[in-house]
């Protein structure tokens, strides 16, 4: 698990990078929060792949990483194809990923090895 999500930190943080860009070029603010919300996640999805331990914190970041695909998701397919991913995408991924930072606090608290 640990090497899938240091894996998806560089997607992450490679995708963040290139919508920046095409935001910078070819305009559009939904490519830029997407980037922002993705550059955001990407170190702390890193972090727990380096250095996290335990069942809880990895399933933690398996949620914030489906709701950062969610989320950042729907957004790029608003501005490109002027679609949604589906009703209620971007909100149910900022859910997510909300819940996945929570887990990751949560870990910190529940008996066993250490989340770091």
């Amino acid at each position: 698990m640990q090497r899938l999500l240091v894996l998806a930190a560089g997607l992450l943080g490679a995708a963040g990078v290139a919508l920046l860009a095409a935001a910078a070029h070819a305009g559009g603010d939904n490519l830029g929060t997407a980037a922002a919300f993705m550059l955001a996640h990407a170190p702390a999805l890193l972090a727990i792949g380096l250095a996290g331990r335990g069942r809880t914190v990895a399933a933690a970041a398996c949620v914030m990483l489906a709701g950062v695909a969610l989320f950042a998701g729907d957004l790029v397919m608003r501005d490109l194809l002027g679609e949604r991913l589906f009703p209620m995408a971007a909100p149910t991924g900022g859910t997510l990923a909300i819940l996945g930072w929570v887990g990751v606090g949560v870990s910190a608290l529940l008996p066993g090895r250490s989340p770091a």
